[in-house]
């Protein structure tokens, strides 16, 4: 049998495979991402490689279409998911967006547990003048992030990394 008949995703078109991966994620992705105790990320490790890097970066997509990656940090800064991410980037092949990651994170930890809806991460770093430093990142990880026309990068790397590793995402 070859990996077409094992992984009948493959032969869709991208929005059919980006449609099946996000059902085999909610089928087998359990728990709270926003939780701050490591369960989610717990709940992570045992997924398989590529599965485990779309779950973790999923979220991001969601902080750079919503709000920023410095924002991101407040919403999803558990120890344990911040590091999944940044593997999961790193795994699917998007380099320089984990290395823009890896610069918001290390900007944002001191403010980790101060962020809220009243202390939002600009006001934070401006207020440590580090401002333009949150921007400069904001604008460098929306600029990696979006391929234009409402497509995203890390969506177009997941369809990427499922055709060449089916086994990695959809199991064996």
């Amino acid at each position: 049998m070859d990996q077409a008949e094992r992984w009948p995703a493959l032969l869709r078109d991208d929005e059919g495979l980006l449609e099946e991966i996000q059902a085999t994620l909610t089928s087998r992705v359990q728990g709270d991402p926003y939780s701050s105790d490591g369960s989610f990320s717990q709940n992570l490790s045992s997924l398989p490689k590529g599965l485990r890097a779309m779950a973790a970066t999923h979220w991001l997509d969601i902080s750079l279409t919503l709000d920023s990656i410095t924002w991101h940090f407040g919403n999803f800064g558990e120890p344990a998911l911040v590091a999944q991410t940044e593997e999961g980037l790193l795994e699917l092949g998007l380099d320089e967006l984990a290395w823009v990651f890896r610069e918001a994170r290390i900007l944002m930890a001191p403010f980790i547990d101060q962020m809220s809806p009243e202390q939002p991460p600009d006001e934070l770093l401006e207020k440590a003048g580090l401002g333009e430093s949150g921007d400069r990142i904001d604008r460098k990880a929306w600029e990696l992030a979006d391929l234009g026309t409402g497509k995203s990068a890390i969506y177009d790397a997941w369809i990427r990394y499922a055709r060449s590793s089916p086994e990695l995402v959809f199991g064996s």
